[in-house]
């Protein structure tokens, strides 16, 4: 899991599932996964089985801020142990570009995070 998203104890328990999900949600505008981008900010998962994840977005006019959410909570449900899930969409702090993984960079064509 990433360095730079907060995750509690319930979620770090199922973080390759939750990484792996992550990896698999694209942003259709730049065809990059919400993972690498480093659009998550937080992931937290309640005895209950309820997963949160806290994200962004990479500009206020993304045309994927409905769609996207929509698209990861069904992704997250399909993990064992997450009962129900929910997408808190927040502009603050705003995205930056730095927060884009070293893969992300690549993938890009930006360069690499030294």
């Amino acid at each position: 899991m990433r360095e730079d998203i907060l995750i509690n104890k319930g979620a770090a328990a199922l973080s390759d599932q939750l990484v792996a999900t992550l990896e698999s949600i694209y942003d259709p505008e730049l065809e990059l996964d919400i993972y690498n981008l480093g659009l998550v900010y937080e992931i937290n998962l309640d005895e209950k089985g309820l997963c949160t994840v806290v994200m962004t977005f990479t500009d206020v006019g993304c045309g994927c801020a409905e769609t996207l959410p929509i698209d990861l909570v069904a992704a997250l449900k399909k993990i064992d142990g997450i009962e129900d899930a929910k997408v808190e969409v927040v502009w603050s702090p705003v995205w930056k570009m730095t927060r884009i993984s070293r893969v992300g960079r690549i993938t890009l064509g930006i360069s690499p995070k030294r």
